[in-house]
């Protein structure tokens, strides 16, 4: 209880913010470096998962189907989860990216940590897209590219959006490790703290870090609620992707009907 008191007072003494050293500097930095990796490993990973999700599905004994996409994303996923973050860290640090400094390596690393959630949630989120409301837009012609990013992108976009928010968190709370290697964020508040064997400042880091994982969770759970198609109407709107009654009934019948018919 007493390093909890003692982390406490050390949250609370003013000179510990400020300066180049002082949280608010090294809070910056966490954020620069779970911002920067998270748009990299957005744009990586989303348009592949949405893709391979859209990819046909082939038939298969007893009647059931596989996606063809569902392999490469299964083989990806379970290899970005078989590499350990730090492991990757120190192996880049000593290639020459590792010469320009700790940054590319870090982001490196940690974009590669990102990958699996992103990519599962988001391929999960596009495969298991309405099948009725997917087969009445096809049935009223749209194309390729329209079905994915008019019905397919916003079914999904809920799945998209916990895979966000999970992979946000694990970089939030890996970011620390670059530290370990000489980088910023407020793993440096923790190292300096094993340094000079001060434990209240060890605690404190550690508070500090749960504390922005809890605050990211916060924010990207009401950027979901806000940002869900179909909720911003109180939730009595159409939801996104869903096609309007009358198109559905006529895209049914598109699909029924035999060829040949007019």
């Amino acid at each position: 209880m007493n390093a909890f008191l003692d982390a406490w007072t050390w949250l609370t003494t003013a000179e510990h913010w400020a300066g180049p050293g002082g949280v608010w500097t090294r809070l910056g930095e966490h954020l620069y470096l779970t911002g920067v990796s998270m748009v990299i490993a957005c744009l990586l990973t989303l348009p592949l998962a949405l893709w391979l999700g859209h990819t046909p599905v082939a038939s298969g004994g007893g009647g059931r189907g596989k996606r063809l996409g569902s392999a490469v994303a299964v083989n990806i996923t379970n290899a970005g989860r078989a590499v350990p973050t730090f492991a990757v860290l120190v192996v880049l640090m000593l290639t020459p990216l590792g010469e320009g400094g700790v940054t590319t390596p870090t982001v490196i690393a940690l974009v590669l940590f990102a990958l699996p959630p992103l990519l599962t949630n988001a391929y999960v989120g596009a495969a298991e897209a309405d099948p009725d409301v997917v087969e009445a837009a096809r049935g009223m012609g749209m194309s390729s590219r329209q079905l994915m990013l008019r019905i397919e992108l916003p079914l999904a976009f809920p799945m998209i959006m916990t895979g966000i928010r999970t992979a946000t968190v694990q970089v939030v709370a890996t970011a620390t490790l670059a530290a370990l290697v000489g980088g910023g964020g407020l793993g440096r508040i923790i190292t300096a703290g094993f340094a000079n064997q001060n434990t209240p400042q060890v605690v404190a880091g550690a508070v500090l870090v749960a504390a922005l994982a809890l605050v990211v969770e916060g924010v990207l759970v009401v950027a979901q609620r806000l940002l869900t198609p179909g909720r911003r109407t109180g939730g009595r709107g159409r939801t996104g992707g869903e096609l309007p009654p009358e198109d559905r009934e006529d895209g049914a019948r598109a699909v029924r009907a035999p060829a040949g018919t007019g």
